[in-house]
Formats: C-alpha cells, sequence, structure tokens
C-alpha cells in the first residue's frame, strides 16, 4: 500500500533531549528564585507563618477557605470503560480514602497549607489491608490483603533541608531536617502539592507573597499606634541627673547607674505593678534635688488617622487573594452585585486549589497504588471533586420555568438534580419507574 500524499516519512529521529534550562535559580538544593532577601529560604516560612496565625485578616480568609473547601464533596468515578472491573476498582480506591488514620477532609485542610507557603509535601505510607490489628502496617477496615493508604503524611514546611533535582532541574527527593537528623524522601514516595509549577519551582508561590508588603508596613503602624498609646496615657517618662553620669569619662559605676536607670525609663508602665525606686539627693549649694523622675505629658492627639492607614492595608491584603468581599460587611460602601461578582471571582480561585490536589492524587497518589495492585491502567479510576460554587436556586427556578414553558419536559434525571442542587431528598425508586 502507498503512502497517502499528505504525510511525509521520517527519515531522522527527532532530538527527544533536553537543552535548555527553565532559569530557575537554585544553590545548595535550595531555591534562590525569590529577590526580597527577607523571603529567601526558611525565612519566608516563618514570615508566612506569622501572617497567617497572627493576622486577623490573613487569619479569616484562610479559614474561610479551609472551611469551605473542607466541605466539598469527593468522589471516586471508574474509568472510561465504565464496566464491572472498573467500578471495582472505582470502589476500591474511594474505600481506600476512607480507610487512612486521618479523615479526607483533615487531610484537605493539611494539603491546603499550599496556600500560605506556596506547597506542601506529604509522604505516602502504605499498608496491608489485614482487617482489625494492633499492626498499624495492617490494620484496616477491610480484610482483602491489597495494599492501601495508611496515611498521607504531612511534612511541614519548617523542616525542609534542600531538594534533591536532577541535571535538567527535576525534582527527586524531598530532604527534611528532624529531630533524629537529615532524612530523605524520594518523590516517587511523595506527593508534592503546588500554587504554581512556574519554572518548576518545587516551592510554588505563596498566595500571600503579594501581601507581605502591606502586611509589613501596617504591623508597624500598629506597633507604633499601641506604643504611641501607651506613652499617651502613662506619659514619656525623663529622668534628670547630675551632669557628671553623663560625661564619657565617668567612672563605671556611674555608668552602671545611669544605665540602671535608663532600664527603669524603658520599663515604665501604666499597669498596677507600675513602681519605681529613685534616689533622693539634695545638692548642698543651691538645695534643689540632684536626681529626678518625671512624665511628660504628651499632646493626645495623633497627627494621622491610623485606622484609615490600617484599614487600607486590610483591604490590600484581601484583594490579593481576592477575599476583600469579607469586609465588604465593615465599610459604608459595597453593593450586592459588588459583592455576588468578588464572591465569584474567589470560588473560582477556590476550584484551581482543589482542582490542584485533585491533579496531584490523579497523577500520581492513584497510578501508583494501582501498579502495586497489579490492576491493568485500562481500569484506573479518577478522584473528582464537587463544584466549589453555590447555586443560585432562584436563577435556577426561573430557568426551570422558562425551559418548561419552552415546551421541555421534566424527566426523572433532571429532576433528580434540581432535588440534589436544593438540598432535597431524593426521589423513592417506585416512584422514578412510574
Amino acid at each position: 500500500m502507498s503512502e497517502p500524499e499528505n504525510v511525509v516519512p521520517i527519515t531522522k529521529a527527532p532530538n527527544t533531549g533536553e537543552i535548555g534550562a527553565s532559569g530557575l535559580l537554585i544553590g545548595g538544593g535550595r531555591v534562590r528564585d525569590e529577590f526580597h532577601r527577607d523571603l529567601r529560604d526558611n525565612r519566608a516560612v516563618r514570615i508566612f507563618r506569622e501572617m497567617r496565625d497572627n493576622d486577623p485578616i490573613v487569619g479569616a480568609l484562610l479559614f474561610a477557605i479551609d472551611m469551605t473547601l473542607r466541605e466539598i464533596d469527593w468522589h471516586v468515578a471508574p474509568s472510561e470503560d465504565n464496566n464491572e472491573a472498573a467500578q471495582v476498582e472505582a470502589d476500591f480506591v474511594a474505600s481506600c480514602l476512607g480507610d487512612m488514620s486521618t479523615t479526607w477532609p483533615q487531610f484537605i485542610s493539611a494539603a491546603l497549607s499550599l496556600l500560605p507557603f506556596g506547597w506542601s509535601f506529604f509522604e505516602t505510607v502504605y499498608k496491608i489491608r489485614g482487617g482489625l490489628s494492633n499492626d498499624p502496617a495492617r490494620s484496616s477496615r477491610y480484610d482483602d490483603r491489597r495494599i492501601g493508604w495508611r496515611k498521607q503524611a504531612l511534612r511541614v514546611q519548617e523542616s525542609l533541608s534542600h531538594w534533591e533535582f536532577d541535571e535538567a532541574g527535576g525534582i527527586q527527593a524531598f530532604v527534611q531536617q528532624t529531630q533524629q537528623g537529615i532524612v530523605t524522601i524520594p518523590i516517587d514516595k511523595g506527593l508534592l502539592f503546588r500554587t504554581t509549577t512556574a519554572r518548576g519551582n518545587p516551592e510554588g508561590r505563596s498566595i500571600l507573597r503579594n501581601a507581605y508588603r502591606p502586611w509589613h508596613f501596617k504591623k508597624r503602624i500598629e506597633e507604633i499606634e499601641a506604643i504611641g498609646t501607651e506613652r499617651d496615657l502613662a506619659g514619656l517618662p525623663v529622668a534628670l541627673v547630675p551632669p557628671a553620669y553623663l560625661a564619657n569619662n565617668a567612672p563605671d559605676d556611674m555608668k552602671q547607674a545611669l544605665e540602671a536607670i535608663k532600664v527603669i525609663l524603658r520599663d515604665i508602665r501604666a499597669d498596677a505593678q507600675t513602681s519605681v525606686v529613685f534616689p533622693k539627693e539634695v545638692d548642698p549649694d543651691t538645695g534643689q534635688d540632684l536626681w529626678e523622675l518625671k512624665l511628660l505629658s504628651t499632646g493626645g492627639r495623633r497627627q494621622f488617622d491610623t485606622d484609615a492607614i490600617i484599614g487600607r492595608y486590610n483591604q490590600l491584603i484581601a484583594m490579593t487573594v481576592m477575599a476583600d468581599f469579607l469586609l465588604l460587611g465593615h465599610e459604608s460602601v459595597g453593593s450586592k452585585a459588588l459583592g455576588v461578582s468578588k464572591i465569584e471571582l474567589f470560588t473560582t480561585a477556590l476550584t484551581a486549589y482543589l482542582d490542584e490536589v485533585a491533579s496531584v492524587m490523579n497523577d500520581y497518589a492513584i497510578p501508583r497504588l494501582m501498579k502495586l495492585n497489579g490492576v491493568n491502567q485500562a481500569l484506573w479510576p479518577t478522584l473528582r471533586h464537587a463544584d466549589v460554587r453555590q447555586p443560585d436556586l432562584i436563577e435556577i427556578g426561573a430557568y426551570v420555568k422558562d425551559i418548561a414553558g419552552a415546551g421541555v419536559i421534566m424527566d426523572p434525571v433532571l429532576e433528580e438534580r434540581l432535588r440534589e442542587l436544593g438540598g432535597l431528598p431524593s426521589m423513592d425508586p417506585e416512584q422514578q419507574q412510574l
């Protein structure tokens, strides 16, 4: 048979090797791609953790994300063959998800630590499903002797020592600093979740990265405001001491006394424990006290509206993750339509985060499990999640009314879907057959 006219026969095999590189800056197994020196290496992890655990706005938006995504339904879909054998494997993977030492919602919550840090890493721990047992390597709800997941164990971001890369920049291992020493976890025994895979960066990009600058200034202003408030209430402490104590060539005992007075001034606070012991000495020539401690009152008025400044930074922090709708109830402006639009953008972002979790599970976790159990690739199932967006029942009702008026027949499948969207119980099977 002759070749088709539009097909050119291959005369030379292509070069399948890799010549270039992603451009990611790596040194000693650590990513050096961040231009801000305060956000390099584990310093970034400490700062993002402080933002997550200390800042009310960051904490609120991460809490909103965590609680929302924990409640999303997941299911395991059989392969495209969709035969009895495929359904058996889908049921098996679903049983593995519910047979781990941590619940699936808890795993989702742990995986979402990728949001503040840019990435999260889990070590996959397997077991032989041998029924209830005191041996954690065999204990299971099932006694089918198949290999299942014992747990997906989070390896916290603070424990990262470095990554191991191959010559092409591919990730080979997660190297962890533990109390027992350095541990190397091969990438084929781990799951790496990232907000982005740009430039092959194993550490992704924190969703708080653009919030760092407003958070930094906001933190400084809040500290200055607190100090200023305290000084307004307590006054500015001032100590008058003999000039000899301030001389550069003062004896050591005078210098020590001066330092002790400085400590007193620094630690004066307006609280129930406030007390000061101060020397009493009178100049014999003038009759004036040589030592004096007093408080200078301030003007008591701030020249800047720190509430407005801090509020502006709060809004900028929320805007960086499209969560500024959280502030609508605390402001005098903002329409319902605007809030709905912002929430839709927010839920779109949440969907992308769940897509990342599903993608890693489907590309790595499930195929590895299937290979260990000797399952044919044609029967491998996939993990899927429900839609994050909540349906608008008023709009759906109007839409159903319109299509019904156009003559569209309400079949049992459509009715069942509408019941599901409305949170109503399913139809009785006997009624579905009528």
